[in-house]
């Protein structure tokens, strides 16, 4: 049975992918006018690669039956991707991972489910840098792990800078907000959506008044819990678009709170809690 990884081993994964994403630029520069990218034996290999330095030698089964990737073949913006990982079963489903091949940093998310959580459906926003293999990758209780690609031509999304001017960018730093879609009920599974404000700042892009590359600063974890049970932990990377808006669903059994928490890379939390329902304005 496969192991977790734990938070510093998803860390290590970090960098490591960071490193091999340097090395196949590198290599596709040295191959002459065929992009790495756009050759299916070279994504192929590069994901072998990435799957590696991500999962070790534990097996990864095609996912087909079990998990879906939706994302667009081709984005209208590369620095606000949508992408939605659906379930077609969530019993004995632990987590799900998303990457994002061909970008710096690309282990863009890996979400741990907990026991108020309904898994069917994880919805993110994320930056894509080049024409690119996106894996979604589902982890049962077990550990067994069941992944599925989508290939996505997109390009520039990591350097796109996060707002006119750094200081527009990080103001109503934290803020956050939560929509329900079709309203609360306790007796079916809820479907929301959370909302940070905060500019995801990943080192690559350039302020558009100074033409200095502005310090990286992105929200690395998110919790969210209801009545204090855990919905998912989120590890999260340079990948996660500005302003993340991350959909999701949850379990409620009755009346509650719901706690988010999250942190950034220059280790400042930003906490709200939503009542639930909301109180009628």
């Amino acid at each position: 049975m496969g192991m977790t990884p734990t938070r510093e081993e998803i860390a290590g994964m970090r960098r490591r992918g960071l490193m091999l994403a340097m090395a196949g630029t590198a290599l596709a520069g040295s191959v002459g006018p065929v992009r790495a990218d756009d050759d299916a034996a070279a994504r192929a290999a590069r994901w072998q690669d990435l799957r590696q330095a991500i999962f070790g030698n534990r097996p990864v089964r095609d996912g087909s039956g079990l998990v879906q990737l939706d994302a667009p073949g081709r984005a209208l913006d590369a620095s606000l991707v949508p992408v939605a990982i659906r379930l077609t079963r969530t019993e004995g489903i632990k987590g799900v991972y998303l990457v994002i091949d061909n970008n710096p940093s690309p282990l863009a998310a890996h979400v741990t489910f907990g026991p108020e959580a309904d898994p069917h459906a994880l919805r993110l926003r994320v930056r894509v840098n080049d024409y690119t293999d996106m894996h979604a990758v589902a982890e049962t209780a077990d550990g067994t792990l069941y992944a599925v690609a989508r290939y996505v031509k997109a390009a520039g999304g990591c350097s796109a800078p996060a707002g006119p001017d750094d200081e527009a960018a990080l103001r109503d730093l934290g803020r956050m907000k939560l929509r329900l879609a079709g309203g609360f009920a306790t007796d079916r599974p809820v479907e929301a959506t959370l909302m940070i404000r905060h500019p995801n700042f990943n080192g690559m892009q350039m302020n558009q008044l100074t033409r200095l590359y502005t310090p990286a600063r992105y929200i690395q974890t998110i919790d969210v819990a209801y009545d204090g049970g855990r919905v998912f932990h989120m590890d999260t990377d340079i990948s996660l678009a500005s302003d993340p808006v991350i959909g999701f669903g949850f379990l409620p059994t009755e009346k509650g709170v719901m706690q988010v928490v999250a942190k950034d890379s220059k280790d400042t939390v930003f906490r709200h809690s939503f009542p639930l329902p909301p109180p009628a304005t």
